[in-house]
């Protein structure tokens, strides 16, 4: 069970961290379209398409990544009161109720959209440049695939929560950055009293 935690956490990880940089590519391509169209008068018929389908690519493929790390929203009022064996229980009990249901749908739906839009040459109706768009549609299966596999892995964490009252967290790979100044001020004043 942890073997496959570990290999489905780094593997959302890889996926998480290689998307990510769409974020540099949306910034220069929104940045290229705003100096051309503001300073030069002469506006890109593919910007808003291509910064649509980054986006959602970006969401889509970063959704297994921010489960391994606890990042979903979540209305834990009450849930962080409980216990990791408790919390583990209900976790366990909506996982099987709701996220495998949700996500097998989105994998089956995704796989009929993303074949039909592949057989066509969809592409974008919203832009006078027509934009190709059948690749993003299978974006929405490779996510719900990631997302299945982070999903076992989380079952696997309730279970091992269960057994032994811990969860088993993700390794440590990024880190807020208020997060880091309070472990060196934690760090320097530990030191400053030795």
């Amino acid at each position: 069970m942890i073997g496959f935690i570990t290999f489905a956490d780094r593997l959302s990880a890889w996926f998480g961290k290689a998307f990510a940089w769409l974020i540099l590519m949306m910034t220069l391509g929104m940045s290229y379209e705003v100096i051309v169209r503001y300073v030069f008068n002469a506006p890109t018929p593919w910007a808003l398409d291509v910064s649509f389908i980054m986006y959602g690519t970006l969401f889509m493929m970063g959704g297994a990544y921010t489960l391994s790390r606890g990042g979903h929203v979540r209305g834990d009022f009450l849930y962080r009161l409980w216990q990791p064996k408790t919390q583990a229980k209900v976790d366990l009990a909506l996982y099987i109720l709701f996220f495998f249901p949700g996500v097998t749908a989105l994998i089956m739906a995704g796989w009929k959209y993303a074949a039909r839009s592949w057989g066509y040459g969809e592409v974008s109706v919203n832009s006078p440049a027509g934009i190709p768009i059948y690749q993003f549609k299978a974006v929405i299966v490779a996510a719900g695939i990631l997302l299945f596999i982070q999903g076992i892995a989380q079952v696997f964490r309730c279970i091992h929560a269960i057994r032994t009252n811990v969860w088993l967290e993700a390794e440590e790979d990024v880190v807020e950055t208020e997060d880091l100044l309070m472990r060196e001020a934690d760090k320097a004043e530990r030191d400053h009293h030795i």
